[in-house]
């Protein structure tokens, strides 16, 4: 793996206090990057560096700062640091040209394997139709009837373009199965990609048990958990009405673990309800929609570890109220943004459409929302490797055609990621590989 230097940033997105910025003497490595901050003392949630360098070695972060104090004096194009003992060969350098450079977006809530297309619910909500969780059942018949290899090509796509918009790490869940089989399917797909897999059998109760949703439960967790678990990191439940109690949600998050699973919650996205106190009981890495919170609620979250993990492209797709980002950030909640790429109610895989949207509707700075896109996710998967640029994380970066991280909601639509790197391998914009 070769030696990558980035010289000549405008502005580096660090999103480390004091910028992330470490030194490095005779090989050694030492690692600056601390836990990801939502502030700092001059107020800037990203840790921003300006006219900075980054050096990446063996697909981490070997140094960051500021380009006059780089190692071996004024980094520019074309040079390397020259007192780096242990790097062999020259590095590759990349000339950013005064543009911007963030970590790669952490896309902390997706359903990436699916078969189908709900285009015409699409068209019935924008004529003015209520959204409801029932749908998620014909995306479950879709997929079922789909192959691997179907479903195996649709999530390369999907991946593809996630890694074009500058999204290096995703979590992708199970649901659209819903038996045994099924749902064990869909996990293994999905491990396939990312080593962020949530089971999500607990989606919605399948027609084969209507009116038997405890039943269900029994089996999700029992039988579907032990096939299911082996693939999946986290397990996750849809506490909502229409889907869901928190008894029953509580049981099925308990038994995940005790299987040794994380535990997420998707809560409060159609109304007020009890999905985040179960979350924030139970100690959940995140729940996730947000949308109608109490002020207990609130209280609660800001109380907890529990991530609130926003998404607006569901707000954007259902025509639903937009979550209150900035009452949360106000109240001391740590919040991430994610896509919720979905067929059904979100449909989108781009971060930075996300980002535009959390500014533009939820009250959120530029800032604010590039942080929650990045080390915000990372949290929300528990992750101190990624979301952050400082010595010793990943290698996950994206760079700009823009001066600065404000254009991802000043342009909105535009596509401005000019280049990705995933633990320091340059990524297709084009195609994603």
């Amino acid at each position: 793996m070769s030696t990558l230097l980035l010289t000549n940033i405008g502005e580096l997105t660090t999103n480390v206090a004091g910028g992330g910025v470490s030194a490095v003497r005779g090989g050694a490595t030492r690692d600056a990057r601390g836990d990801a901050t939502r502030g700092t003392a001059d107020g800037d949630p990203c840790g921003t560096l300006r006219d900075a360098a980054v050096l990446v070695r063996e697909g981490r972060v070997a140094w960051v700062g500021s380009m006059d104090a780089a190692p071996g004096g004024n980094v520019r194009a074309g040079d390397a640091p020259t007192d780096h003992a242990s790097m062999r060969d020259a590095p590759v350098v990349v000339d950013a040209g005064g543009r911007a450079v963030l970590p790669g977006f952490v896309d902390s809530h997706t359903h990436l394997v699916f078969a189908g297309d709900r285009a015409a619910e699409f068209e019935a909500r924008m004529a003015g139709e209520r959204y409801a969780a029932g749908g998620i059942r014909t995306t479950v018949a879709a997929t079922r009837a789909a192959s691997d290899e179907e479903l195996r090509a649709g999530v390369a796509a999907l991946v593809a373009e996630c890694r074009g918009q500058g999204t290096t790490t995703l979590e992708v869940k199970t649901g659209y199965g819903l038996d045994v089989e099924s749902e064990t399917r869909l996990a293994r797909l999905a491990a396939e990609v990312t080593e962020e897999v949530t089971f999500l059998g607990a989606h919605v109760v399948p027609p084969a048990f209507a009116g038997r949703a405890d039943a269900y439960v029994d089996m999700v967790a029992g039988e579907m958990l032990a096939a299911v678990a082996p693939f999946s990191r986290w397990i996750d439940v849809f506490c909502e009405d229409g889907a869901f109690t928190a008894d029953q949600g509580r049981r099925v998050l308990e038994a995940g673990r005790a299987a040794g699973l994380g535990i997420r919650v998707h809560g409060n996205q159609l109304g007020y309800g009890e999905g985040v106190a179960l979350a924030v009981e139970l100690g959940a890495a995140a729940v996730d929609h947000c949308t109608y919170l109490s002020d207990d609620d609130v209280r609660s979250l800001a109380g907890s570890e529990t991530v609130a993990t926003l998404l607006p492209g569901v707000e954007f797709s259902t025509r639903q109220p937009y979550p209150d980002a900035r009452r949360l950030l106000d109240a001391g909640v740590t919040v991430a943004l994610a896509s919720d790429c979905n067929p059904g109610s979100s449909f989108t895989s781009s971060m930075p459409l996300v980002i535009a949207l959390a500014v533009r509707e939820m009250g959120m700075t530029t800032a604010e929302a590039v942080w929650a896109a990045t080390a915000g996710g990372a949290r929300a998967l528990r992750r101190t490797d990624i979301g952050v640029v400082a010595a010793g994380a990943r290698a996950d970066l994206v760079l700009l055609d823009a001066p600065t991280r404000a254009h991802l909601a000043y342009r909105p639509g535009v596509p401005l990621v000019d280049r990705v790197w995933k633990d320091g391998v340059e990524v297709g914009v084009a195609t994603g590989a």
